[in-house]
């Protein structure tokens, strides 16, 4: 009997041992035998950490280079065009993720409400599908020479479709038949694998608002492939959110063999589950998304009140979605605070969870080692519930003073203002922060915080660092400055070091995409400002040069959203929290005679529910949190905010109503199209929208960004445009910004002579 599997493991290693061999790989100093290997070695150690922990269907496939997605457009052979002379498979992979000189890299985007990043594919009237399945044999081949019996993960046809982008206009959905040939295809491969292969076909899609076209095709996909062969047991597996009603109907009318809820952020399941029928349920009840530990008694509760709807010998015990969006291990965190630690469970001790949960639901009798595993945990969740870490009673009664959230003054008076008093040119060039961290920018903060230089000698550091960041800018010509943040190692950890009620992990570490990893702080208690936070470094940098340079922050809503958050209280409370200190530090920043601060948000879209119904609730607060952050600023401020990859259709009121004076959002890879809706609804306040991405290594041509910047031109007035690139710099190497930045300016200068017409 399967009392338990997982949706997917996380892929990016123990010690990030993934990242550092594709860094060592695209940096020549690997070459493919070795970053191969060293991948193998990487899966089969999570195949081995799962069979160790207990867990009955451990996945296949769910491990890649760069991207799941990514890979389902190489095993459908769902090539874009401009990829098609390259013949070796890596640097095809490679090129699509990451682009090249010659080659524009494929759209990148965050898959769904998370902040994994997946690669988008393009589909046209043209697009011709082959099936390569060699990547799924090989790692089932793997497992099985290991013993284990795998569960092979895909990507389904109906998510797969429904997240694709049309390059030539024609509906993506055209494409149904043809990619549904191709999974038949692999299907059958698959069933030669063995007598009785699992397959789960992963479809969060299932959770959106699905018309009645797509659930028409839900049906379609799932007959036709639950029909090719009984060797194989078929799972489509659903996470982030509940399905509705009429979905989980109709995949229960086809011959699949399991369904996958989530009850974690799904409550909803739990009504819709009466539909299932005879089909098994893998039942997400362990959180892959957050890193508190479970409260087993309470999920046993919940598995019970499941019972009722589904025979308990069919409910398979399993993580709410993949467990790529965690941290991989808890056995190197030896300075996080005892008690904080005692509540965290990240990857390998969600197995346990896992495995743990369905022994207590399925078994009669228990082992004396889970009895004590089991008082453990009920220990855990009383500490964390009574802690006197997690209140603050000033901080609460000062929050019941806040009501107000508006600026003083409206927009078209403030810009009038600041125009007058900034002096900025129409076109104005910027960045939108960050400038490369360097190795020996990482030594540094490293070097300070493990006592090995002292707080002088890392204070001059960062000063030269800012110095230098001054001194490019200046000769590049750029009009608003930054001071390239090198005192921060990521954006969000940053400002919790500096706010009461954060913990941070040695080794939290999460795949963001590709080798890119994230690592989350922790959000366990009410949250108070030590003191200013970036005052000390954006003065330092404006007593350096005559220009303005911008003061840095992290938005409310992307602190929330970028933390692993509590989830002992409503996120609508947390980022009033958050807001008010974000408030106190605009105050202090605008008296320091800093004259534009930006408060980024590039996680506020990401936030959004995956259902309409729930989408209300969460725009209120969010757009609450972000007023109430900025409504200390003075009219004479100007306040900027940058937003990543987003479709703004849904959200462009919302965008509006934040009411900060410049907007700069990412579009390079997605193009202007995204753009038409701001000038459908006449949007007034200023906009920077990236001109090139910063997410490839290839540095645009001044050809290049005037065209690009002419495009631009058609849609909004030069007074009302910034020009800038896509994101923070952070990422790229010197030798790449500094090219690509001296291009920009060009650019600009020549568009600024133009005539315009």
């Amino acid at each position: 009997m399967i009392k338990n599997s997982i949706v997917g493991f996380a892929r990016i290693g123990e010690q990030r041992e993934l990242k550092f061999a594709l860094e060592a790989f695209w940096s020549g100093k690997i070459d493919d035998d070795e970053l191969r290997k060293r991948a193998k070695e990487l899966r089969l150690k999570n195949l081995e950490y799962q069979r160790k922990a207990g867990i009955d269907l451990i996945s296949v496939n769910d491990f890649s280079f760069y991207d799941g997605v990514l890979d389902m457009v190489v095993l459908l052979g769902a090539i874009p065009e401009r990829f098609a002379d390259i013949s070796d498979e890596l640097k095809l992979y490679f090129t699509m993720a990451r682009g090249d000189e010659k080659r524009v890299a494929m759209e990148m985007t965050k898959w769904f409400n998370t902040n994994y990043h997946y690669i988008v594919p393009e589909l046209s009237k043209s697009t011709h599908f082959t099936l390569n399945a060699d990547k799924i044999i090989k790692e089932f081949n793997e497992a099985k020479e290991l013993g284990i019996n795998p569960k092979i993960n895909l990507v389904g046809p109906l998510t797969f479709l429904s997240l694709s982008k049309s390059i030539d206009g024609s509906d993506v959905y055209e494409h149904l038949e043809a990619i549904l040939k191709i999974y038949e295809q692999l299907l059958e491969q698959i069933a030669l694998l063995d007598e009785k292969v699992f397959v789960q076909f992963d479809e969060p899609i299932i959770v959106t608002d699905l018309d009645k076209r797509q659930k028409n095709y839900l049906l379609k996909i799932y007959e036709k492939l639950s029909h090719v062969s009984p060797k194989l047991n078929l799972i489509v597996s659903s996470y982030f959110d509940y399905a509705d009603k009429d979905t989980i109907e109709v995949l229960s009318s086809t011959k699949i063999w399991g369904i996958g809820l989530d009850f974690v952020h799904g409550r909803e399941n739990l009504d819709n589950i009466k539909n299932i029928k005879d089909k098994y349920l893998m039942a997400g009840v362990i959180d892959g998304r957050n890193i508190w530990k479970n409260d087993i008694n309470s999920t046993v509760q919940l598995l019970n009140k499941i019972a009722l709807n589904v025979q308990k010998e069919h409910i398979i015990i399993s993580t709410s979605c993949s467990l790529l969006h965690v941290p991989y291990s808890l056995k190197y965190e030896d300075r996080l605070d005892s008690e904080v630690k005692s509540w965290l469970s990240f990857v390998l001790e969600k197995l346990d969870e896992v495995s743990l949960t369905s022994r207590f639901f399925h078994s009669d009798t228990l082992l004396e080692r889970d009895n004590a595993a089991l008082e453990a945990n009920a220990k855990a969740n009383h500490s964390r519930k009574n802690s006197s870490k997690i209140y603050n009673s000033v901080l609460q009664e000062r929050l019941k003073s806040f009501t107000n959230t508006q600026r003083a003054t409206s927009f078209d008076e403030r810009i009038k203002i600041q125009k007058d008093i900034l002096k900025y040119p129409a076109l104005a060039t910027t960045t939108i922060g960050s400038f490369p961290q360097t190795d020996e920018l990482r030594i540094l903060r490293s070097s300070f915080k493990k006592g090995k230089i002292s707080q002088d000698e890392y204070e001059d550091g960062i000063k030269k660092y800012i110095d230098e960041c001054i001194r490019c800018q200046e000769e590049i010509g750029l009009d608003v400055l930054v001071h390239g943040e090198p005192e921060r190692n990521d954006m969000v950890e940053y400002f919790g070091e500096q706010l009461n009620g954060y913990a941070f992990t040695q080794n939290g570490w999460v795949q963001s995409y590709g080798s890119r990893c994230v690592k989350p702080p922790l959000l366990f208690g009410d949250i108070t400002r030590i003191k200013p936070m970036s005052v000390k470094w954006i003065t330092y940098a404006q007593s350096r040069t005559p220009k303005i340079v911008k003061g840095m922050l992290t938005g409310p809503v992307t602190i929330l959203n970028w933390s692993f958050v509590r989830d002992d209280l409503p996120k609508k409370d947390v980022a009033k929290q958050l807001a008010l200190a974000l408030n106190d530090e605009i105050n202090d920043l605008q008296n320091a005679d800093i004259k534009i601060i930006q408060v980024d948000e590039a996680a506020f879209k990401e936030g959004y529910p995956l259902r309409k119904s729930k989408k209300d609730e969460y725009e209120k607060w969010a757009l609450e949190a972000f007023r109430l952050s900025v409504s200390s600023a003075k009219a004479q401020t100007q306040i900027h905010t940058h937003m990543c990859y987003s479709n703004f259709n849904d959200i462009i009121k919302t965008i509006e109503a934040m009411d900060a004076d410049v907007i700069s959002i990412e579009t390079a890879r997605a193009g202007n199209k995204i753009l038409k809706i701001f000038k459908e609804v006449s949007y007034r306040q200023e906009i920077g929208p990236g001109i090139y991405d910063i997410h490839s290594p290839r540095i645009p041509s001044v050809e290049e960004m005037i065209d690009q910047i002419d495009a631009l031109l058609k849609i909004f007035p030069k007074e009302q445009l910034w020009i800038n690139p896509d994101c923070g710099l952070k990422t790229r190497k010197w030798n790449e910004v500094l090219p690509a930045l001296e291009n920009l300016v060009k650019a600009v200068k020549i568009v600024r002579g133009k005539k315009q017409p």
